[in-house]
């Protein structure tokens, strides 16, 4: 099962500054619905830890990711793959800076693959679930990247 997603938002601050903060694991990662923590293998690797609850199926999927592509200051884009009991997933997500007035333009776009058991327990609630997680993740992104320009993000 693939789930799509994808918009924009602007933000006032430079596009190097938002490229910055979209490459860091450290500060990208916590952002994340049901975030446990985070290991970074290197600038370009790094393992997620995230709580997942369908139905009866629960636990913590261990998500490893993947810094594809590094355009600085215009695209970054991330691949992952993770496994977490009944089922695996691999997703793509893309962010597409542009400098927009006194900030930036942050495209973003996405897909995640579902494979498995969950599939068929989950069923139709996954899409809306999924779709509702990464809305909450751009929700947090964007309030990050709102904060003053001096402060710790």
């Amino acid at each position: 099962m693939a789930i799509k997603f994808a918009g924009a938002f602007e933000v006032r601050r430079t596009p190097e500054d938002v490229y910055d903060f979209l490459t860091d694991p450290n500060k990208f990662a916590p952002l994340l619905p049901e975030f446990r923590g985070v290991s970074v293998e290197d600038a370009e690797h790094f393992t997620v830890k995230v709580n997942v609850g369908i139905s009866y199926i629960k636990g913590i999927a261990d998500v490893k990711m993947h810094l594809a592509e590094s355009e600085r200051p215009r695209r970054a884009q991330y691949k992952g793959q993770g496994s977490v009991a009944g089922g695996n997933v691999s997703m793509v997500a893309a962010f597409d800076l542009a400098s927009a007035g006194e900030g930036t333009r942050v495209a973003w776009e996405g897909e995640a693959q579902v494979f498995g058991r969950l599939t068929s327990v989950a069923g139709g609630l996954l899409e809306p679930l999924g779709k509702k997680q990464v809305q909450k993740l751009i929700d947090g992104l964007q309030a990050a990247l709102h904060s003053p320009a001096g402060s710790t993000l």
